[in-house]
């Protein structure tokens, strides 16, 4: 295996794994470090996927006891089935974009600049939402409406937007719709198990004939190493909530963003797809 070839994927592995969950882009900051390490292609498509399962498992580890009781309790059980019936109808809004606007939003928003806009304005609208008086409706996951997960899985869809976040929309959705800060965090985690193997398993067969037998010890590493640095990245981000807000991921996301752009804007850095 080729030596650089492994390097690019231990490093867009800890990306994924550290920015999956967190309210900062793991797509815009896949897309940024991608470029810089140019690490592109078909190729790039089926690693992509490869290493977003394995940030989703980490998840579905961390919150194996509670996978257990909804799945079974789901036949008896109201609260379980609560539960399910919120996690249906916040992924239902995103299925129905994604799968009629994927295509659109890979070959016009893929670029470091649509991401680079995307932080700074998903940065600002953070902070306002971070400002605002916080009347809490729901305290815990178990507490929410059916409306307040209809209205997080509308505010997943803006996380088709590359840069936006789908952590970031969904975690300062619930904020916005009467979530406390744990719960709203805790029910993003929940969100994403149906939403990205979703849609892992159509991007999986949508480009099934670029899984090849030679690049299993790359697409290993990558795994691995996106499955580890997740759950670590998971575990920090629920215990930072508890005593902070999340301005500091908001900071983080404008200065990041507005580096990209003053690089691009005075050529000091070739941000190759940027045109396409």
């Amino acid at each position: 295996m080729d030596l650089w070839l492994a390097f690019q994927a231990l490093i867009l592995g800890v990306v994924e794994g550290i920015t999956e969950f967190l309210p900062i882009s793991s797509t815009g900051h896949q897309i940024i470090v991608a470029d810089l390490i140019g690490f592109g292609g078909e190729r790039a498509l089926a690693f992509n996927i490869i290493i977003q399962l394995g940030a989703i498992l980490a998840v579905v580890w961390e919150y194996r006891s509670k996978i257990f009781s909804v799945v079974a309790g789901l036949a008896t059980e109201k609260p379980a089935q609560k539960f399910t019936v919120n996690l249906l109808v916040a992924f239902m809004p995103a299925v129905v974009l994604g799968v009629a606007f994927a295509d659109l939003i890979h070959e016009y928003l893929f670029n470091p600049i649509t991401v680079a806009t995307a932080l700074v304005i998903g940065g600002v609208v953070m902070l306002w939402a971070e400002k605002r008086p916080h009347r809490i409706q729901a305290e815990t996951v178990d507490d929410m409406h059916w409306s307040h997960a209809l209205k997080v899985g509308f505010a997943q869809c803006l996380a088709l937007v590359p840069g936006t976040s789908r952590s970031g929309a969904t975690i300062i959705g619930g904020l916005l719709f009467g979530l406390s800060r744990k719960a709203a965090t805790e029910f993003s985690f929940f969100l994403a198990m149906p939403t990205m193997v979703g849609a892992a398993v159509y991007s999986g067969y949508k480009y099934r004939e670029l899984f090849q037998p030679g690049d299993f010890p790359v697409f290993a590493i990558g795994f691995v190493v996106s499955f580890i640095f997740a759950m670590l990245a998971v575990r920090a981000l629920l215990k930072f909530i508890g005593n902070h807000s999340y301005a500091a991921f908001a900071w983080y996301r404008i200065a990041f963003g507005l580096f990209i752009l003053a690089t691009w804007q005075f050529s000091m850095i070739d941000w190759s797809t940027a045109t396409g």
